[in-house]
């Protein structure tokens, strides 16, 4: 009973998570891809822009909705938290997106393009860096009460 009551919170985190980063992840592709086709920026500069407002975003749904049954902290203290790892999530985007520059210069037909790089980034990239983005921020950022062992909304 305990254990599927744990397993139903945990499942209505991850549902919120899941809702806040679409929205992210939507904002972080229109505007990566606004300035490579539209502005012409370089790959790197217009994933790491589109990343940084595509995670102050996600950062205010994921504190005042996906945890914030979670004690808050002082909110310049989560906030560096929370950009720290999303940091780490951003270059596991940049990897992704430096590998298909690598394979490019191999295949400029298959890797060379918008749609790989897209593919790269915004598929396989953001893929990764949710996963490890997801559990960083569980354990982390949004911590549950230390006298607790898992936190539980009170409103569900």
């Amino acid at each position: 009973m305990r254990l599927r009551k744990r397993l139903r919170d945990l499942a209505a985190e991850l549902g919120r998570f899941g809702i806040v980063g679409t929205c992210a992840y939507l904002v972080d592709v229109g505007v990566f891809n606004l300035g490579i086709l539209a502005l012409d920026w370089p790959w790197l500069a217009a994933k790491t822009v589109s990343t940084v407002i595509a995670a102050t975003l996600a950062f205010l749904g994921n504190r005042f909705w996906t945890w914030r049954h979670r004690p808050r902290s002082r909110l310049h203290l989560e906030y560096g938290r929370y950009f720290f790892f999303n940091a780490i999530g951003l270059g596991i985007s940049l990897a992704c997106l430096w590998a298909n520059a690598r394979l490019a210069e191999v295949w400029p037909g298959v890797f060379g393009n918008p749609l790989a790089a897209n593919i790269a980034a915004n598929l396989v990239g953001a893929a990764l860096g949710t996963a490890f983005r997801f559990y960083a921020y569980r354990r982390w950022v949004f911590t549950a009460d230390p006298g607790t062992k898992a936190a539980i909304d009170p409103e569900q």
